[in-house]
């Protein structure tokens, strides 16, 4: 009777109760809880990382570059007092320092001296438009970006992206008329050597993230009058009111939303940034009920031969409370949402005088 009723307890309690089972399955749940967050910030730690790391590439390209030719390289080439007799007639930065980024095969098969999408639409493809439409580099490109992807015309793959813009200074960028450039550290035509970057060059910005495909407005009447080259905007509403009539390159498909999608272009709103505003401040345009976040280029440059060009391009990222910027003098740091305008746009001059530290 004894062995009966052992056998029989014994049975009684093999598995587990559904109260028990409720308890193991709460005790993981708490677990993957407490774990997921540490998971995510361990991945977007290395983002981030590897963000810098493409930096101080870029940084250290440029600076070759400069070792090379004699200064650092123009964000395009225009000839004063004319208009382009296409749109993308001249390469930007990106472009122009492959060969110093470990990328020499894409240099060998790409001429700078012609349109980089030579060829389109609707003529005999080009060597450079082959090539632009079929690569992908990763050095321009941000780990954390979202949007990492080809950008699409026609149904076809047209251009990738990039999250890097170059600083082209505060507000104004270039006079078509007689060549002027603005005050940040590249613009059309510019040369500059190290010695030109009066306020220190680790005092003075080279380059900052952008997000890509960022709605935008170009090719609106001259705000020069309202905002001259010292004096930009400081709000958003006050750039709104400058969008206001201009072309909208914004909408609900993500191939609207333009810029920064073109990296071997040297327009402001494609290679380059401003520091018009604070890093990620949100630039609000309403159109048709839909409000954007966006930037903003007067006079696309080469477009005309007479109208300035001003532009309002944020740096932009999607590390939290952070930009990654790589600095003149080629250290990478980051730089946090709360820096005060005074100092950000103090860091995008090259010789206005300032003593600015970043925090």
């Amino acid at each position: 009777m004894r062995t009966i009723a052992h056998r029989h307890w014994y049975r009684s309690r093999v598995g587990f109760t559904l109260i028990e089972l409720l308890v193991v399955i709460a005790i993981i749940g708490v677990l993957v809880g407490l774990l997921l967050p540490a998971v995510q910030q361990a991945r977007e730690a290395a983002r981030r990382l590897a963000c810098s790391n493409n930096i101080k590439q870029l940084v250290l390209g440029i600076h070759n570059y400069a070792s090379s030719k004699g200064g650092f390289p123009p964000s395009m080439l225009h000839a004063p007092g004319t208009a382009f007799p296409s749109n993308n007639e001249s390469w930007g930065i990106h472009g122009r320092i492959l060969p110093y980024i470990e990328q020499g095969v894409v240099a060998e098969r790409i001429n700078l001296e012609q349109p980089w999408d030579d060829g389109y639409p609707g003529g005999a493809e080009g060597t450079n438009w082959a090539t632009v439409r079929s690569t992908r580099i990763e050095t321009f490109v941000c780990p954390s970006e979202v949007h990492n992807f080809f950008r699409t015309k026609d149904g076809a793959d047209y251009v990738y992206p990039t999250n890097y813009g170059f600083n082209y200074g505060t507000w104004f960028i270039y006079d078509p008329a007689t060549g002027k450039g603005g005050n940040g550290a590249f613009h059309p035509n510019s040369h500059y050597k190290a010695k030109e970057f009066r306020d220190g060059l680790s005092k003075t910005l080279m380059l900052s993230e952008v997000k890509t495909f960022t709605p935008y407005v170009r090719n609106t009447s001259d705000p020069g009058s309202t905002y001259p080259a010292d004096s930009p905007p400081t709000n958003d509403s006050q750039l709104a009111s400058l969008a206001s009539g201009g072309e909208n390159k914004l909408g609900s498909s993500i191939n609207n939303n333009t810029g920064h999608t073109e990296w071997p272009d040297g327009r402001v709103h494609h290679n380059g940034f401003t520091a018009t505003f604070t890093p990620n401040t949100r630039v609000e345009f309403a159109v048709d009920g839909v409000a954007y976040d966006i930037d903003y280029n007067s006079q696309q440059e080469g477009k005309s031969a007479t109208q300035k060009t001003f532009a309002a391009i944020t740096s932009r990222s999607y590390h939290n409370g952070v930009v990654n910027t790589g600095m003149v003098d080629g250290s990478v740091t980051q730089i946090t949402d709360a820096i005060s305008l005074r100092i950000w746009q103090g860091l995008a001059t090259r010789d206005g005088g300032e003593v600015a530290n970043p925090r």
